[in-house]
């Protein structure tokens, strides 16, 4: 009698084969485990050094971005415009080159390189036994926040897997080397708010353009598509809010991680929760312009009758 092979059973983070797109994955990861063994401000001059170029070659980003810019800064000339456009294109280059030392790079070595402003909102709540939800808007150096937050206390994180199953694990053992939990965006939100309510502080980063589930409010001086679940989320899980933004320090000189006062009892109306969280994060960028991501098509989703917002 002919015995069946029963074919075992394949991890799901294991690629299927490595073909010519995994051969270039595994290399563009050799590229940044490499740059990794870099000082910081080395790569913040390759990066200030390679920007002009990819300023000048990405038209369509470089549009976005302009166009961002000046609905948000009406004051600001074109020329001032620029400028803030050439330096965020030059951060989000050396965050992105920067990447591995936050994958990678040794305990000791991170904690020499990130400092963190207003640690006493976040310890005080832990203190009192608060459930805590991070908003983290998306700035360029929003990973930076979260790495060094679950350092100290494991965290949880939202993802989204990709086609790519060699880069989903690797950003997911690099998200939870310091023991935190991820949680996929499309399991049942039973499971997210088990986990806050558990006391593992929420790394939220909710602001991206909400689609058609969103709700509309400004955002500076434009109608935007938000997502309003932060006020629902802290009502559920009786949690604090604390604004979380990680600013890129000049030259290469490392990051701080800007932790704001805890905000209690955050509205649940979902046009209230949308605007307080529109209006956070709009007095930090003010003050940082060039570190947010304006790559993004923050206005994409406009409301119904409104003629398309970019090209």
């Amino acid at each position: 009698m002919n015995s069946q092979r029963v074919p075992a059973k394949r991890n799901p983070k294991q690629p299927r084969s490595i073909g010519s797109g995994q051969v270039l994955t595994r290399l563009g990861f050799l590229l940044l485990r490499s740059l990794s063994y870099l000082p910081l401000p080395i790569i913040a001059g390759i990066a200030w050094m390679v920007s002009p170029l990819m300023y000048a070659c990405f038209g369509s980003r470089r549009r976005i971005v302009l166009k961002n810019l000046s609905t948000c800064f009406p004051d600001k000339n074109s020329d001032e415009l620029g400028v803030i456009a050439k330096r965020c294109f030059c951060l989000t280059i050396q965050t992105g080159m920067s990447t591995g030392i936050n994958w990678w790079a040794s305990e000791a070595r991170l904690a020499g390189m990130i400092s963190v402003s207003g640690r006493e909102h976040y310890d005080n709540a832990l203190a009192n036994g608060r459930n805590i939800i991070l908003l983290a808007p998306h700035v360029i150096a929003l990973e930076v926040g979260g790495f060094e937050l679950s350092r100290e206390r494991p965290m949880i994180t939202m993802y989204q897997r990709t086609k790519n199953p060699l880069v989903d694990a690797t950003i997911e053992s690099a998200r939870s080397r310091y023991g935190g939990a991820l949680v996929e965006r499309k399991e049942p939100l039973r499971n997210l708010l088990k986990l806050i309510r558990q006391g593992k502080p929420f790394y939220y980063l909710p602001d991206q353009d909400g689609g058609r589930k969103g709700v509309f409010v400004p955002f500076f001086s434009a109608q935007a598509s938000t997502i309003p679940m932060i006020g629902k989320f802290a009502a559920l899980c009786d949690a604090v809010v604390i604004p979380c933004f990680t600013r890129i320090k000049p030259r290469g000189a490392g990051w701080v991680v800007e932790l704001g006062e805890a905000i209690d009892s955050w509205p649940s109306n979902n046009i209230a929760a949308a605007t307080l969280m529109n209006q956070v994060i709009e007095n930090w960028v003010k003050h940082n312009p060039e570190q947010y991501f304006w790559l993004h098509k923050r206005f994409k989703t406009r409301p119904l009758g409104e003629e398309a917002f970019y090209e």
